[in-house]
């Protein structure tokens, strides 16, 4: 994601009335532009997790929600982010704008701009309540996961390794070389 097109504050209702098709998060009432697209890798990666997570939730009869950007998620009054995958276990918190309130657990797969993820994103989910953060860095084929309800406990996997999913206890394991490899 680059930086922000401009430094004017914007309220969360000129962000909803934005053309459709623009691809932009709005953070703290300043709008950040999230073009070019990401990369083929950061897709790939995108659609083989979604596609894990929600069959995982499917058979368990789980209730949680699983959803790929472009998803709004509403953190606050000022504050819109579109994460690559959104993980929503409480239902209440979906509206037809998307989420409004944390997910559960959030994905960013790393980018143009990766210090987004690890700086300002992280800080952002974890004020606002997301359990689970994982950012998942092609470019260092590394998984980081933040337990966030565990003072930004951290740990660090290589993508050839087994990452237990937290909101699920651990029974969700995903291997990233394995699903690229599918």
């Amino acid at each position: 994601m680059s930086e922000a097109v401009e430094m004017k504050k914007m309220t969360i209702e000129e962000y909803y009335a934005l053309p459709e098709g623009t691809r932009a998060e709005l953070i703290y009432g300043v709008i950040y532009d999230m073009s070019p697209s990401p990369l083929r890798i950061h897709q790939d990666i995108s659609e083989e997790l979604n596609f894990k997570i929600k069959s995982f939730v499917k058979k368990n009869k789980g209730n949680c929600k699983v959803y790929s950007a472009p998803f709004d998620v509403k953190l606050n009054e000022d504050t819109v982010v579109q994460p690559d995958i959104s993980v929503i276990c409480d239902n209440t918190k979906l509206t037809d704008k998307g989420c409004s309130g944390a997910p559960d657990f959030i994905i960013e797969i790393a980018s143009s701009n990766a210090l987004n993820d690890y700086v300002r994103k992280l800080n952002l989910y974890a004020e606002s309540g997301v359990r689970e953060y994982w950012i998942v860095d092609p470019r260092t084929e590394k998984v980081n996961v933040y337990l966030l309800e565990e003072d930004y406990a951290v740990k660090q996997y290589q993508f050839t390794d087994d990452v237990p999913v937290n909101i699920y206890e651990g029974e969700l394991i995903i291997n990233i070389s394995e699903l690229l490899s599918e």
